[in-house]
């Protein structure tokens, strides 16, 4: 369950875990003229629009890290929306479809309760796989992410929804999995990989071994020598889907 996860693992959330603008200005595109909206795993409130009426929440450790100033927040769950039908203009879920217990309720609770637009920003695990720190150094992520991973297109196809790419910035802010591609000394600092859902739920243990020759790679600049085209780079497609559901004209 998401509370029980975040409620271990996510006491230091917001140190590495804040909203990037760039990501943000595409939500806020995505919302249009939404003018109310309810945040559904809202986590500790990154990416919250000014117009949020609500934050659903089922992890109380995430909900006492939220701002001063952030919208209400309830524990509850995406699965069981304590709103009547069509009660905000849009309804958002930012990185959390992957712990929904129900994600097909999930998504139709969302649908349920916004009259203009959802909004859904996940990740594509069949893209997410092929990154490098995945594909090369650590596989046991590469299974604990296929694993939380929802497919697109089942999101896609429940919402009704509009598929579009998100590519990362080099310098991204927010330090998802993804974030770090060209900065990978970061994934060696644990408090990094804390925030990150397929890295803090897998065993230690069964990432060690990846980390070291990661580390060993980062010193004698095999990884760089390696991944030389990247470092030109400002943006990178790592599988993250911005989804959005237009439910009524106008």
């Amino acid at each position: 369950m998401a509370e029980a996860r975040y409620d271990r693992t996510g006491r230091t959330y917001t140190a590495t875990r804040r909203p990037d603008p760039r990501i943000a200005a595409r939500l806020r595109a995505a919302l249009g003229s939404a003018r109310t909206v309810l945040n559904v795993g809202a986590g500790t409130g990154s990416y919250e629009p000014p117009g949020t009426v609500l934050a659903v929440e089922p992890s109380a450790v995430m909900i006492a890290q939220r701002p001063p100033g952030a919208a209400p927040a309830v524990r509850g769950l995406a699965e069981a929306l304590p709103l009547r039908d069509g009660a905000v203009d849009a309804a958002l879920a930012v990185l959390t479809v992957h712990h929904w217990a129900d994600v097909a309720a999930g998504l139709a609770e969302l649908r349920r309760v916004a009259r203009e637009r959802v909004v859904v920003l996940t990740w594509d695990h069949t893209v997410t796989a092929d990154f490098w720190l995945l594909r090369e150094y650590l596989p046991a992520a590469a299974a604990t992410d296929a694993a939380l991973a929802v497919p697109i297109a089942e999101v896609a196809a429940r919402l009704g929804a509009a598929v579009h790419p998100v590519p990362v910035p080099w310098d991204c802010a927010d330090g998802f999995a993804g974030a770090f591609w060209r900065r990978p000394e970061a994934y060696l600092d644990p408090l990094v990989r804390a925030g990150a859902s397929m890295f803090s739920l897998t065993p230690e243990p069964e990432l060690r071994t990846g980390l070291d020759r990661l580390a060993a790679d980062l010193a004698d600049g095999s990884w760089h020598r390696r991944h030389a085209a990247l470092l030109g780079r400002t943006e990178l497609d790592l599988g993250y889907r911005l989804l959005v559901a237009e439910l009524r004209a106008g």
